[in-house]
């Protein structure tokens, strides 16, 4: 595309966007740490999850601050249900180094910015548009999808070169003027207009600069990775100290979360079953099976008694909580 094209679609979508653009609580303020939680909380999260989440989740948190001074049992207790618990490991910690570097005022330079945990080139672009209205590009998978047909690319947009592809496109279509409206409007059109099943072309706003011959199928995208199927065996042992679980060590997916302790297949066949459960962890189809421990068992290495009072306080990923609840009956 030649600048001037370039330009006519840019000032297309950011028009397009001033009148159609959808109301979130996000939108609604240019504060960058609210927007950075929001940016957080939208990885691998639908919109409606985060909806439910955002505002009593801010409330709790209202600024880098609050959340430098929670343990990080609290934090994660406060995300449970959003899963994906790096992040607000990382979001914690991004909290941390604006009080600790820049005396709790979110930093406004770009190299700041990139320099917080956590932060990478799709982050930083969000908060330099949204929150400064700083022309930075930002690439995820609706523009992604949104530049391909624009182009009619046929470089698979998930490797290497179709990566280096969209952010060099990114950083050409930028908007000068108004950015936060333009990269907002990419990324709304990926999802209302320009989505992946059926591409609604005729109310495209950047219809006319289109190359896409057979929108519906691009983008083109490597094989999709085999989901792999897992099974553990877990035990259910209640006495009147309360609940047996494990505390996930440093190092291990849920490091500080707790979760029902895990046993072999030969050591639970004894036992009574109780329930199975199936839930979908990145490319893993999980099951666990949950059986009921014998009286005689006794906790072993980082293995706790937690008092069934203490269950709401103590964070716990969702599939654990959900199975316990299910078999306690609470």
């Amino acid at each position: 595309m030649n600048p001037q094209e370039r330009q006519h679609i840019a000032q297309a979508l950011a028009d397009w966007f001033h009148a159609n653009g959808r109301d979130y609580p996000w939108r609604r303020t240019t504060d960058p740490w609210a927007i950075l939680v929001s940016e957080i909380m939208l990885q691998q999260t639908t919109i409606p999850t985060v909806l439910g989440r955002y505002d009593g989740w801010m409330r709790r948190f209202p600024t880098p601050q609050a959340l430098a001074a929670a343990t990080e049992e609290e934090a994660l207790r406060s995300w449970e249900g959003l899963g994906y618990y790096r992040r607000v490991r990382s979001l914690r910690a991004a909290a941390q180094a604006i009080v600790e570097r820049h005396g709790g005022v979110f930093p406004t330079e770009e190299a700041d910015i990139r320099a917080l945990p956590g932060i990478g080139d799709y982050t930083a672009g969000a908060v330099l548009s949204f929150a400064f209205n700083k022309p930075a590009p930002l690439v995820d998978a609706n523009v992604a999808r949104v530049f391909a047909r624009l182009c009619n690319s046929r470089t698979p947009v998930d490797s290497p070169a179709g990566r280096r592809e969209q952010w060099r496109l990114a950083a050409q279509m930028l908007h000068r003027t108004d950015p936060r409206a333009y990269n907002s409007a990419l990324m709304e059109l990926g999802q209302l207009v320009c989505t992946a099943g059926a591409p609604q072309c005729l109310l495209c706003p950047v219809r006319a600069w289109c190359r896409a011959k057979n929108p519906a199928e691009l983008p083109v995208k490597l094989p999709k990775k085999q989901t792999t199927a897992l099974e553990h065996w877990d035990i259910l042992h209640v006495t009147k100290r309360g609940i047996l679980l494990e505390l996930q060590p440093e190092g291990k997916r849920h490091a500080g979360m707790w979760r029902l302790p895990r046993r072999s297949q030969n050591e639970v066949q004894v036992l009574e079953h109780i329930a199975d459960q199936t839930y979908s962890v990145t490319r893993y189809k999980v099951t666990r099976h949950l059986h009921r421990a014998a009286p005689s068992t006794r906790p072993r290495k980082g293995e706790s008694y937690i008092p069934l009072q203490d269950l709401e306080q103590i964070p716990m990923a969702s599939p654990d909580r959900k199975i316990i609840s299910r078999a306690l009956g609470i």
